[in-house]
């Protein structure tokens, strides 16, 4: 497989942009966001702000986009991971070949810090997330201000 990471520094256009928030709410299917939600994630990650950033890892299977991982940093090492992973999304015609897999040990291998991530608790990526080394440490709960 081969890789391609986008940051801050990397000239990314409005329809680069577009076509990766296509890519990403095409085939997060069930467990993704809204296209607005998925785009601020996105500007965030490819943000020049100091106090925000990370990047995209796109991964390629015979030039054909095979999958998206968007990284964020959290800001707040030492005591929550400094980075947490919103999306990773596999093309749905490419599933089965062990491409998610190799986009978690890119991700893995090429981040700075620990990596965090939330993943809905049927959604068979979980296993994936444990196979590769993550643990299950906390439970989330959210309040949401009616405002």
């Amino acid at each position: 497989m081969k890789f391609e990471v986008l940051d801050s520094i990397s000239p990314v256009g409005m329809i680069e942009k577009q076509n990766i928030i296509d890519f990403l709410h095409t085939h997060l299917e069930q467990y993704g966001d809204s296209k607005e939600d998925i785009r601020r994630a996105i500007d965030y990650g490819l943000s020049e702000n100091s106090l925000q950033g990370g990047f995209i890892l796109r991964g390629y299977e015979n030039d054909e986009l095979a999958g998206i991982v968007v990284m964020n940093k959290t800001g707040m090492k030492g005591y929550i991971p400094e980075n947490i992973l919103v999306y990773i999304a596999v093309n749905k015609n490419m599933r089965g070949k062990g491409i998610g897999k190799q986009l978690m040990k890119k991700i893995i291998e090429i981040t700075d810090g620990d990596i965090k991530l939330h993943v809905e608790p049927d959604n068979p990526a979980r296993f994936l997330y444990e196979k590769v080394g993550f643990e299950n440490k906390y439970l989330e709960y959210r309040f949401k201000q009616n405002k």
